[in-house]
């Protein structure tokens, strides 16, 4: 497996901290203004003691006191305004990444959410991108801010007393260099830890949408020890982190302690031999907290802008996945569509050594009803998802009034195509709100007609709400018959030049077969179809029948001609018969 590669933070900061540049210059000001108000009550600490109480002066002190409240009241207010700036800033910014990711998530191939659980996709979405707050938020800032208050502190001390300041500058280098490398080393462990969190979030999605399923094989403890086999995972991930962001600290505060203990040494030295007043050195222990204040802050913003960068990386690692429909492959766009779908030499797999199709070809004409058939695992789903364009083969060409799909424009092509899956994907809403998915704006008149063509209106006209009814998360409120059939009037809506029905009766009782059947032909007029059905009784009226088997055309005709044939056909039809 190849080592990921971690984004730069020169890439982050040309990607989300310059094109913010004024409003963070902004925040860099008033974090500059707060600093200089802060370096007032030092000062005049010195002043105090050296000047004014030496010289019984009562109108410099109340003017001293009213400086030193003033520096106060700025350093309140800056702060209340960098808050208000750049963390309301931040979370912006963090909705508009969330909006970013979930339409790359939306132009990514299916097989992509195939591999992946929809849980760690929602993690993916939701908490990746939070710790980029610390970026364009006052993480970002106050490093900046700190260091330039750090330098000038400095440089204030230096003028007190430049051996004191030698002294407390080389512990706070060694502990520089000891941060530095820390954060490569933590950097991995929050990388590893948005993985983790992704992987429990989906593991628990699954637990909680298949509750019915855990509940009827009593298979609740087992689910128990897995949710909490990945939940020890992510404690011990923080448990890392936390060790390590403690050993920072902790390592801050020794040297810091150090730092200060030989700061009393030498500064009794010199106020014992005269070569620094008590202000002096008060002066000096006061400015020494302004500068080492921002250098541990500067620690505590360095494990958050590691942590920023690790959600960095797993974004940007989705942010450059190949997209669906590529532009610079898929350049045609199609203005109409006639409907003539055609299978040349198509070989297509799963994985590279397992080819599920070998070197098919047929012609499925405009207005067409073409069933397949076969046992299961045979490669009939699979023909269904290259004519929707959820797969590609590896050889061979799938085209469409002629034109190579693999090069066409997904949107344009599948504005004409109507999809019918095995598995009858509800939205939680009402019914309208499900048949309307796929033109929200349509007419009145159209939904009527797409109800009445899928019998919807048979089961809803009994129900209180009509087609208000709230249907449920993925229409638990509804029978599998009830539920099929709107998925059908859904496609019967969008007026597509071709239809997919995959496994479309395999939810229905005799009842609503019945009511199916009955509207088949109207439904498939001027529509090129393709049927998916293990009941064979369903498909007697396909224009063609394609008999699949281990990914190849055993035969091919219609229902009658098959019969007589007696080949594999008959035989499935027999079978079925007897059952």
């Amino acid at each position: 497996m190849s080592k990921k590669k971690n984004v730069s933070f020169s890439w982050a900061f040309r990607e989300y901290i310059w094109p913010r540049k004024n409003m963070l210059g902004l925040g860099l000001i008033l974090i500059l203004i707060r600093s200089a108000a802060g370096l007032v009550v030092p000062h005049a600490t010195k002043v105090l003691l050296d000047e004014v109480v030496p010289s019984n002066d009562m109108k410099s002190m109340w003017l001293l006191l009213g400086v030193v409240a003033a520096a106060i009241l700025v350093q309140a207010s800056t702060s209340f305004g960098l808050t208000r700036l750049l963390s309301v800033q931040a979370q912006h910014m963090i909705s508009q990444m969330r909006v970013q990711v979930q339409k790359k998530l939306m132009r990514l191939p299916i097989h992509f959410f195939d591999n992946n659980k929809s849980g760690a996709l929602v993690s993916r979405v939701m908490s990746d991108v939070e710790g980029v707050r610390n970026l364009v938020g006052t993480g970002f800032v106050q490093l900046v801010g700190g260091t330039i208050t750090a330098v000038a502190t400095v440089i204030i001390l230096i003028q007190i007393n430049w051996v004191m300041t030698v002294s407390v500058l080389i512990p706070i280098v060694i502990f520089g260099f000891v941060m530095l490398k820390a954060f490569g080393v933590v950097r991995p462990i929050f990388r590893d830890r948005g993985k983790i969190n992704a992987d429990v979030k989906g593991r628990l999605t699954e637990t909680l949408g298949g509750v019915r399923v855990i509940k009827a094989f009593n298979a609740e403890e087992q689910e128990n020890k897995n949710f909490t086999k990945g939940v020890d995972l992510l404690y011990q991930n923080v448990k890392k982190s936390l060790t390590a962001t403690a050993l920072i600290s902790s390592a801050s505060a020794f040297l810091i302690g150090l730092a200060s203990t030989g700061i009393m040494g030498i500064g009794g030295y010199f106020m014992m031999e005269q070569t620094m007043t008590t202000g002096e050195f008060i002066s000096f222990t006061l400015y020494l907290g302004l500068m080492i204040a921002p250098i541990v802050q500067m620690s505590n913003i360095g494990s958050q802008l590691t942590e920023a960068m690790a959600g960095l990386d797993r974004t940007q690692e989705l942010l450059n996945m190949s997209e669906e429909d590529d532009p610079e492959v898929r350049v045609n766009s199609l203005a109409s569509v006639v409907g003539d779908i055609e299978f040349k030499d198509v070989s297509f797999g799963y994985e590279k050594s397992k080819e599920v199709l070998h070197s098919l070809s047929f012609k499925a004409p405009a207005g067409s009803v073409t069933a397949l058939v076969g046992s299961s695992g045979s490669g009939k789903s699979t023909i269904a998802g290259l004519v929707a364009t959820f797969l590609n083969p590896d050889s061979g060409t799938v085209s469409l009034d002629g034109h190579d799909l693999s090069s066409i424009n997904l949107n344009s092509y599948r504005h004409y195509l109507g999809v019918v899956l095995q598995d009858d994907f509800l939205f939680e809403g009402t019914v309208r709100e499900n048949i309307l998915f796929p033109r929200p704006n349509a007419s009145e008149k159209e939904l009527d007609a797409a109800v009445k063509g899928a019998y919807v209106d048979e089961f809803t006209d009994r129900f209180d709400e009509g087609l208000e009814t709230v249907i449920g998360e993925r229409g638990v409120k509804l029978s599998g018959g009830q539920r099929q059939r709107i998925s059908i009037a859904r496609a019967l809506l969008a007026n597509p030049k071709v239809i997919i029905l995959d496994e479309a009766t395999s939810n229905l009782d005799t009842e609503s077969e019945t009511f199916i059947q009955k509207s088949l032909n109207g439904l498939m007029r001027d529509r090129t179809t393709f049927v998916i059905a293990h009941r064979l009784s369903t498909i007697r009226q396909a224009d063609q029948i394609l008999v699949i088997e281990d990914g190849v055309i055993v035969e091919r005709g219609k229902h009658d001609e098959l019969l007589e044939k007696k080949g594999r056909y008959h035989e499935l039809y027999t079978y079925q018969s007897r059952i």
